[in-house]
């Protein structure tokens, strides 16, 4: 047999010696699908989330929900056992209320479109806030709010039509409930904008402002992004330059992260939250017999075809339709051969699409 020749990954997939914890100084959290999911719990998010801390990593718990004040996520945070203090929440009405800051004079009145998360977000800004186009604002600040009705929407519609800017904190076309996908604040601007005529300011993720906002605020030169959503969470991190931790307890599943574009890969992959207390093995592309493989720890995987193959168990496919079942090191090889192969391909100017069944990942 021909020996083995083994190079390193590319940066897409990194590995790390240490726990996440300890080779970061600063974790990035999203909060819903990664710290709790709606009403109900994460299993393992409080305990790794708090060991993380004790082991001395700054936390900073980074959200596109605009209708939450920071002290209303403290209390939900520790409603799941996380302990978590007002000062290391930035939302996105905190992101939109500093991009703002910067286009209008201090003590300005802001006509808002939303709820108590993006009112205090512009008093600590030091606006003035309304909810009346009457008032003449020089801005509209729209985030989500159950409460936001036809009403408060056409109150923005006519403040911008008189000349006031339209800043949005998010642009989540969803939101994810406990009944399936609702309609986010992106749904709602795209409304005002069909409306007005005029495209908005845009805050939150997936843009990277909010994360270099929330690195500022936190302290830290060594961020770690951690989400579950790879259009939001994951490309504005990429975007930021700050390095990403993905779990499957959210919106993103892991056929989503094996075929991402290279926009939205994250840097580690992890079932869960215990992904930041445990170190990462490296991926390491070996050349055996002409074969290109992606070794992961123990695992081995390669592209074939328009699939995927696993060393020791054949190729990745289920023709009943049912899910493909995985450990995590088979996994982390799956995505890096999948990235590796479809980065070929882009630069041959050729199609990237792989044929794959829903896959799930068996926790640890």
């Amino acid at each position: 047999m021909t020996q083995a020749t083994e190079t390193a990954a590319p940066a897409t997939l990194i590995g790390s010696e240490q726990p996440l914890c300890a080779a970061y100084d600063v974790a990035l959290l999203d909060l819903d699908g990664v710290c709790f999911a709606g009403q109900a719990r994460v299993p393992h998010a409080a305990d790794n989330v708090n060991a993380a801390r004790k082991a001395g990593m700054r936390l900073s718990f980074v959200t596109n929900n605009a209708s939450r004040a920071p002290q209303t996520v403290v209390d939900k945070l520790a409603a799941n056992d996380i302990t978590a203090e007002a000062s290391e929440v930035f939302s996105a009405a905190m992101d939109a209320a500093a991009m703002l800051t910067e286009h209008v004079e201090p003590g300005s009145t802001v006509l808002v479109v939303g709820g108590d998360g993006v009112r205090q977000a512009l008093l600590d800004e030091g606006f003035q806030v309304t909810s009346r186009a009457q008032d003449e604002p020089v801005a509209v600040v729209q985030g989500w709010d159950p409460a936001v009705d036809w009403a408060l929407l056409s109150e923005g519609v006519y403040a911008i039509n008189a000349g006031a800017l339209h800043v949005a904190t998010n642009l989540d076309a969803t939101l994810p409930t406990e009944r399936g996908f609702a309609l986010g604040n992106g749904s709602l601007v795209a409304a005002v904008v069909h409306a007005s005529g005029k495209e908005p300011l845009a805050g939150g993720k997936p843009f990277p402002g909010i994360y270099t906002r929330a690195l500022k605020r936190a302290g830290g030169t060594r961020p770690l992004a951690v989400g579950d959503r790879l259009n939001t969470d994951h490309v504005g991190a990429r975007a930021a330059g700050i390095p990403g931790l993905h779990v499957l307890t959210g919106v993103s599943d892991a056929r989503d992260v094996i075929c991402a574009p290279a926009t939205e890969r994250p840097s580690f992959l992890h079932t869960d939250l215990r992904g930041l207390t445990e170190p990462h093995p490296e991926p390491v592309r070996v050349e055996l017999d002409g074969q290109v493989w992606w070794r992961v720890g123990n695992r081995s995987a390669r592209v074939l075809g328009s699939g995927l193959e696993l060393q020791d168990a054949g190729a990745v496919s289920c023709p009943d339709g049912s899910a493909v079942r995985i450990d995590l090191d088979s996994y982390r090889a799956l995505a890096v051969a999948a990235w590796d192969w479809a980065d070929a391909q882009v630069r041959r100017g050729e199609a990237a699409v792989l044929d794959l069944p829903k896959i799930e990942v068996i926790e640890p």
